[in-house]
């Protein structure tokens, strides 16, 4: 496994730069923020808005000011548990929200879903980027969608419902699965980021391993990116609820950025733009002191 110390040094990427409504992502300098806008009533991190446009508005202000360089919105709870949303009710949730946020912010904004109708209504209106919790895998409509948008697409593993062997083993499984749907349908290498789906079919235990694995997803050449942000392991580590998750948080993606992660999505700016930065300076020696005049 290679020294995620030392990963700056060693790691490569099919594309080291693209680019989402006119910013650059160039990977490899330094970790991207993805900010959460939950658009559900039954988030189980607590700050679900519901279908509330001046709510979404306010949030994604703050977000960019806080330093977000992508949005993510998502209309849909895929907390353990949760049931699937009918495609009707999660565009009635979410288009006004996201009509109205992408009028106040130039930010990229990503659409969390695995339904390619409401990929294709979330893209029309201004969206740059399709989430997949389920990596293509599950409407079987949505990696053509991708393709015909040219949007970007973050293709995450989910292990529900799978057999398990091996953490790292089942996740670059369901990478090669992913990418093999992408590359039939022409989505071009350098606009996918692959996620490992921290949290979704995992033991607390596993999703620990999964983060100290990050390394061997490398072989893949693409951006990664976690989800950590506070999830129920971190509050089973600290026996804290879910509002008092935030130094746990902050652990899990300062390792989570030293072992290779390139965007970590999270709730609360700008304390994880912060230890980002600080990451930054160490894994990726890209700090220098200010010099004296």
């Amino acid at each position: 496994m290679p020294n995620p110390i030392c990963w700056p040094l060693t790691r490569s990427y099919r594309a080291t730069a693209t680019e989402i409504r006119g910013r650059a992502f160039r990977w490899g300098e330094r970790t991207y923020l993805m900010a959460i806008i939950n658009l559900t009533p039954d988030s189980f991190s607590g700050d679900g808005i519901g279908s509330d446009p001046d709510a979404a508005v306010e949030r994604a202000r703050a977000f960019e000011a806080a330093g977000a360089d992508i949005l993510d919105l998502g209309a849909e709870s895929s907390r353990p548990g949760a049931g699937e949303l009918d495609p009707a009710e999660e565009l009635r949730r979410l288009m006004p929200c996201l009509e109205a946020v992408r009028a106040a912010t130039s930010l990229p904004i990503s659409v969390d879903t695995y339904h390619a109708s409401v990929a294709r209504s979330a893209l029309a209106a201004g969206a740059d980027a399709v989430n997949d919790i389920w990596g293509l895998r599950r409407d079987p409509d949505m990696a053509a969608l991708v393709a015909e948008t040219g949007a970007h697409l973050i293709a995450m593993h989910n292990q529900r419902g799978r057999p398990f062997r091996d953490v790292a083993g089942d996740i670059a499984e369901g990478f090669r699965a992913t990418l093999q749907l992408a590359g039939e349908a022409g989505i071009p290498a350098d606009r996918i980021i692959l996620d490992p789906g921290f949290g979704f079919g995992w033991t607390p235990e596993q999703n620990l391993e999964m983060l100290r694995r990050l390394p061997e997803f490398w072989s893949f050449e693409l951006p990664l990116l976690i989800g950590t942000s506070r999830k129920s392991t971190i509050g089973l580590i600290l026996d804290a609820p879910v509002h008092d998750r935030l130094e746990g948080t902050a652990a899990t993606v300062a390792f989570g950025i030293a072992a290779g992660a390139d965007i970590i999505r999270v709730h609360d700016l700008p304390a994880m733009a912060r230890v980002a930065r600080v990451t930054d300076a160490i894994a990726r020696a890209n700090w220098r002191a200010p010099q004296p005049p």
